[in-house]
């Protein structure tokens, strides 16, 4: 895809964070917005942050295939249907196994993987319609390393890679007109984990989210606006899989230098940023 200019842009999450980003991002490059979110107020600020020259906003939970339906209803009969479709929407968790709540878990499951799943299967017939189409599903650099508290987390957004990769693939050998892309965020400063359910750090203690906040907030080096940045020049060059911040740069080095051995640097350096983050309170 050569240009968002007069492209329709749909983007799921758009409430806040990398979504809202996203959306103001694109409309400076002349995209019309179907921006998606729960989050009614914020939803609002995003559009007129944006400025765009057309756009509509929709209540959507995720995890509704109805909502989903109605919203692409919407796209279609409003806008003429999607180009892009960025399926950003997701939530964090912090817990054990064994520890963790089911009920916390396939709330967790059902928002970062399913709603990647439901978002893609409603718009994809959208896509396929026009000339050049892409997808954009949002993973994490823990879709590419285990972390410890994060086996919910890590198990969705390995899932959202996997589904991703393999739809690429179907979509390539097809000769469909629709580009997909894999986007692996390190640490951006949102509100996923403000927002999130915590109970144990990585270190197996007990935790809650004001502390585990103020440690992600110490490590977050990544700015919503530099990630639309990235995303945005990675649709543009149809680049299969995105890295974004030096972070998720260092950690799939790392992954690929020692596959099996990573944790223990990973564990150091979450210790390192332990200290400091205790050292600061």
């Amino acid at each position: 895809m050569r240009s968002l200019q007069g492209k329709v842009v749909v983007i799921t999450g758009a409430g806040s964070g990398i979504g809202r980003a996203l959306a103001v991002e694109s409309a400076k490059k002349g995209a019309i917005l179907a921006l998606a979110d729960w989050n009614e107020e914020g939803l609002k600020e995003t559009q007129t942050e944006a400025r765009a020259k057309e756009s509509i906003v929709r209540k959507l939970d995720v995890r509704s295939e109805e909502g989903f339906q109605a919203f692409a209803s919407d796209v279609q009969k409003e806008l003429g249907g999607a180009h892009v479709v960025v399926n950003n929407a997701g939530v964090s968790l912090s817990d054990t196994v064994g520890s963790m709540k089911r009920s916390d878990f396939e709330w967790l499951i059902d928002i970062n993987f399913w709603g990647v799943v439901r978002g893609t299967e409603t718009f994809l017939p959208q896509l396929l319609s026009k000339d050049d189409g892409h997808i954009v599903n949002i993973s994490s650099v823990f879709g590419l390393i285990g972390v410890p508290s994060q086996s919910a987390y890590n198990a969705s957004k390995f899932a959202v890679r996997g589904y991703t990769e393999a739809l690429r693939q179907e979509l390539e050998e097809a000769g469909a007109p629709v580009h997909v892309t894999c986007v692996h965020p390190g640490g951006v400063k949102t509100n996923i984990v403000r927002n999130g359910r915590h109970v144990k750090d990585a270190f197996g203690r007990a935790t809650d989210t004001a502390k585990l906040s103020h440690m992600f907030d110490a490590a977050a080096r990544t700015t919503p606006t530099k990630a639309a940045e990235t995303i945005l020049a990675g649709i543009l060059s149809n680049s299969p899989r995105v890295l974004i911040g030096r972070d998720a740069q260092m950690i799939d080095l790392v992954q690929r230098l020692f596959p099996t051995g990573y944790p223990r640097v990973l564990h150091r350096v979450t210790q390192w940023i332990d200290r400091r983050t205790s050292a600061r309170s």
